[in-house]
């Protein structure tokens, strides 16, 4: 477990997060794909908005659960609300300062067949 700062492109929106970057998914969804977005999802407590809470915009789609949050001046994704955790923070590990990508390990997940590998990654949920 560790703590790092981040944010988006333009400095506009800063944040902190504590969580543990050996749980790092990487989703094949169309949106994850395009957006290049690494995964560490955290309780809410965890999540720490220090800045920029004005120069939010959310885009929503499908079934509306998740909220994609990005910065409307320079539109990086550095955080959101995701459909798989709707009660918990979405950190774009690639938008955290100082850590090395090429030493995250991630896990993959089959987001582009959502609800088989929601299935498949928590059989309790059937």
């Amino acid at each position: 477990m560790g703590t790092w700062e981040g944010g988006c492109h333009c400095g506009n929106v800063r944040f902190r997060v504590s969580g543990d970057l050996a749980h790092v998914i990487e989703c094949n969804c169309s949106i994850c794909t395009k957006k290049g977005f690494l995964h560490l999802i955290v309780p809410p407590e965890q999540f720490t908005l220090l800045c920029g809470e004005e120069a939010l915009s959310t885009y929503q789609f499908n079934t509306g659960t998740a909220k994609h949050i990005f910065c409307r001046h320079c539109g990086i994704h550095p955080f959101y609300i995701p459909r798989s955790d709707p009660d918990k923070i979405d950190i774009n590990v690639r938008c955290l300062a100082g850590v090395d990508l090429a030493g995250v390990t991630t896990t993959a997940f089959d987001g582009r067949n959502w609800d088989d590998a929601i299935l498949t990654a928590n059989p309790r949920s059937a």
